[in-house]
């Protein structure tokens, strides 16, 4: 069977060979799985950020809220309203407002929000995050998150104290009436529950009671916050808030998922485009490593190149010698960095926890980034498209010296032989 010129020779170029070519062919091919295996970890990791938030955010938050940054009194209209609309497929009325909570001598400030647990489980399914006890909300009861109970360490049967900024108080003490003393007694509670949605944040600020329950602390009657309302497909939900906001009158208002969390998401993209550029600069490194990798070989092969041409070799055999070198550094580079990504990805939670153990180095550390384990999305198409950028681009970096190989003349190449 007869090779190619063109193959014969750059595999030759490729051979294992105890010289500088060699080494630097080496750190060539090491150059570009690295900054492949860099890629394909950062956006994997960069869109699991995303999708696993918007998840999480969806799951435990409705996707869409009716009001009016104030206390809704005729909510029971709107409830019958919201269950005409075909799309919609739960609504319920809510308070939420942050009180101060004091137990065993820690002081927090979390997020109190109360709910009709019947109600609210066709908006936001609460029992399905509950990791111990339940999500009965009976009486005094309070289900806290995961993070909030680890901090003030606190379990199932514990009792609270919640100071809450009841309406009245605050009228009273927005009045200033001369020898009006307000003295806030605090409402005791008692934990039966647990949650955890896996979002940072919500598992440290967010505590939940009955609706009664919330009403009474901050002295609402009948009166609520808003209603939280789920529909069929959350990414659709726009139809639905122009639908609502043509009917709402002034200052009561729809709100979606989107327009609650906006500056998060567009921090999220914005970071993961500023890491697309930066990573993608490892891959300018490597095609740059190997272009000087083939104009050393250039230099080093003249007189070969040379004797090839002035035995016939067109300058399309000699080009396609540095640009098949180039392909097949940019392939198994491509190759190698595909393979040691998905190893990373599959073990990246447990090379966290390893740092973390051994080192004390917490990577991605839940208070900033608010999530417990490290999320990852990777799609074939991620996969396709950056190795096809990969080989692309150490195909151009090739081209240089393969393009000056062309172009030498047998009797330049010769003339001191």
């Amino acid at each position: 069977m007869r090779v190619p010129l063109e193959v014969f020779l750059s595999l030759r170029h490729l051979q294992p060979r105890r010289t500088f070519v060699s080494a630097i062919t080496l750190l060539s091919v090491l150059g570009v799985t690295v900054g492949v295996m860099v890629l394909i970890v950062v956006l994997s990791v960069m869109a699991g950020f995303e999708q696993d938030l918007q998840d999480k955010v969806i799951g435990f938050n409705a996707h869409l809220t009716l009001s009016n940054g104030g206390v809704l009194e005729d909510s029971s209209t709107w409830l019958e309203e919201l269950k005409k609309e075909p799309e919609v497929l739960g609504a319920a009325p809510f308070v939420s407002g942050p009180v101060m909570v004091n137990c065993k001598n820690h002081i927090s400030t979390p997020i109190m929000r109360g709910v009709d647990p019947d109600a609210e489980e066709k908006v936001i399914p609460i029992r399905k995050y509950i990791i111990t006890g339940d999500a009965s909300l009976m009486g005094e009861s309070v289900i806290v998150g995961r993070e909030w109970a680890a901090r003030n360490n606190v379990f199932i049967g514990d009792k609270i104290n919640v100071f809450a900024p009841r309406a009245d108080v605050l009228e009273s003490l927005r009045k200033g009436e001369k020898g009006n003393h307000v003295i806030i007694l605090p409402t005791e509670m008692m934990i039966t529950g647990v949650f955890q949605t896996g979002l940072f944040d919500f598992d440290l600020n967010y505590v939940i009671t009955s609706l009664e329950n919330a009403q009474y602390l901050y002295n609402l009657h009948d009166g609520v916050h808003g209603i939280a309302v789920r529909v069929a497909d959350p990414r659709k939900v726009d139809l639905l808030k122009k639908k609502l906001n043509a009917i709402c009158v002034y200052p009561l208002q729809a709100r979606t998922w989107m327009d609650q969390n906006q500056p998060l998401f567009t921090a999220i993209a914005t970071e993961r485009v500023a890491m697309t550029i930066i990573v993608f600069f490892i891959m300018i490194v490597a095609a740059f490593g190997l272009c000087s990798t083939l104009i050393t070989i250039t230099v080093q092969k003249t007189r070969e190149i040379g004797v090839l041409k002035a035995l016939g070799a067109t300058d399309g055999q000699i080009r396609g010698i540095f640009l098949l070198h180039g392909l097949i550094v940019g392939s198994v580079g491509t190759v190698l960095g595909v393979a040691l990504a998905m190893v990373f990805l599959a073990y990246r939670n447990d090379f966290r926890r390893f740092l973390l153990d051994h080192f004390g180095v917490n990577v991605f550390s839940p208070d900033v980034y608010q999530f417990i384990n490290l999320p990852a999305e990777t799609t074939p198409w991620l996969i396709i498209s950056l190795s096809f950028s990969a080989i692309l681009l150490c195909v151009l970096a090739a081209l240089i010296p393969a393009q000056g190989a062309a172009r030498l003349l047998p009797s330049q190449a010769l003339r001191y032989d």
